[in-house]
């Protein structure tokens, strides 16, 4: 084999503005730390010189060319041990496979990339810490059928395929996901149909897996179509990384397929400002002008998004793509996970330091899903100081103290932050 050709890059904490023609050169746009993380910019076609336009903005395309080993992965990039030996693990642990789109945003000399972090495994996968599950959220024991998670109430998680565009290496359902881990994902398509006819109370199934848009549109149509014929079932919703691994998956065909099946709802998944690339923003728009509500739902995870001012710019650039931040996950407690878990005290840092200092729209809701199946978990810095019978004492976001009376009283004056010792 060849010996690969590298390129210097500077560490990513900025996106270069600077644009090249398709086709031009066959290495990734390298960053400049002149320009700022709030830009969107196109990587196409990078280490695929070759490609023409048209191949480049197929899916289909994409996921035939996918990185899936450790030779294509060294090709491009100098990878150190602990990579070599976690791309070796992965024939019987979550497989590795990334899209050419997505491959193009790692840096090509820097094993501390944001987006090399989450994509390219590392040794420590095989290391499992204290406390780490191979079902963290317990959704095998809420399975009342095979494919179907039944948790809460009203609502019902549905598991439509095992595999992805892409895999990150921090998935809670690596047991299942990739066709290499310890369990296989046995769907029974007919027993779910028929069990969400029975149970009446459930009126909102989400579709998940694995990715469910990388089913064919024919396939997917089929899925929202039974799904729309059980009569108490009013809201359906889509959890996918397609729009950020695989933006060519978002077609105007899918867009208005999807369209025909509303309230249905979708939910993204992008954890680093630099995954807002040109072609995401424009898969986004097309499904925010298909009139489907858009929801991000990010992942806190060491060296990727876990500072305050990383998060603000990745929120920041979601409203500009019309996706209201949802959801900031603390990482589950998954089988070989421990090197990209940070602390919950870390997460309350980045949360206070959103809170108050910018819209509340582009605030996510920090939760942790309960270990072993207790469902999600709201997690809020300490703005309730004391609530007794008669008052609430409250902190705001610059720290000021204020009482609200707990039944009809005086309007709400400030109390001076000595009072609280009075408490």
């Amino acid at each position: 084999m060849s010996s690969p050709k590298y390129i210097t890059a500077l560490p990513i904490t900025t996106v270069s503005n600077s644009s090249t023609p398709h086709g031009v050169t066959g290495t990734p746009l390298v960053t400049t730390q002149s320009t700022t993380l709030r830009d969107f910019r196109s990587h196409a076609p990078g280490y695929w010189p070759d490609a023409t336009k048209a191949e480049w903005s197929d899916w289909r395309w994409q996921l035939r060319h996918r990185v899936t080993t450790l030779a294509q992965a060294e090709k491009h990039l100098r990878l150190t041990p602990t990579e070599r030996e976690g791309l070796l693990l992965t024939a019987h642990k979550l497989a590795f496979g990334v899209t050419p789109h997505y491959f193009n945003l790692i840096e090509p000399d820097n094993p501390d990339c944001p987006i090399r972090r989450q994509v390219i495994p590392l040794a420590g996968e095989a290391v499992i810490a204290p406390g780490e599950m191979a079902d963290p959220c317990g959704e095998d024991g809420h399975m009342p059928v095979p494919g179907l998670v039944h948790r809460y109430p009203d609502r019902v998680l549905f598991l439509v395929t095992d595999r992805c565009a892409s895999y990150c290496r921090y998935c809670t359902r690596s047991r299942v996901v990739s066709g290499v881990g310890d369990q296989e994902l046995e769907t029974d398509f007919e027993e779910i149909y028929a069990y969400l006819e029975k149970h009446t109370e459930v009126r909102d199934v989400l579709l998940s897996g694995g990715d469910a848009l990388l089913l064919s549109d024919a396939k997917l149509r089929a899925i929202l179509t039974r799904l729309r014929a059980i009569p108490q079932i009013e809201f359906l919703r889509i959890g996918s990384r397609v729009p950020i691994f695989l933006p060519q998956r978002i077609t105007p065909e899918l867009c208005a397929m999807l369209k025909e099946f509303h309230p249905l709802w979708m939910s993204v998944h992008v954890n680093h400002p630099r995954e807002l690339t040109t072609e995401v923003r424009d898969a986004l728009g097309r499904l925010a002008d298909a009139g489907i509500p858009l929801g991000n739902q990010s992942v806190l995870l060491a060296g990727v998004n876990d500072n305050p001012d990383t998060m603000r710019a990745l929120i920041h650039k979601l409203l500009r793509c019309r996706v209201r931040p949802y959801y900031l996950y603390q990482c589950d407690l998954i089988h070989g996970s421990a090197h990209l878990r940070t602390s919950v005290t870390k997460g309350l840092e980045i949360i206070e330091a959103l809170r108050g200092h910018t819209t509340g729209y582009a605030v996510p809701q920090y939760v942790i899903d309960a270990p072993g199946g207790g469902g999600k978990v709201p997690v809020s810095p300490g703005y309730v100081v004391y609530h007794d019978k008669e008052k609430v004492v409250l902190r705001n976001y610059e720290g000021r103290i204020f009482e609200y009376p707990e039944k009809p009283g005086p309007a709400a004056t400030l109390v001076s932050p000595e009072a609280i010792l009075d408490y």
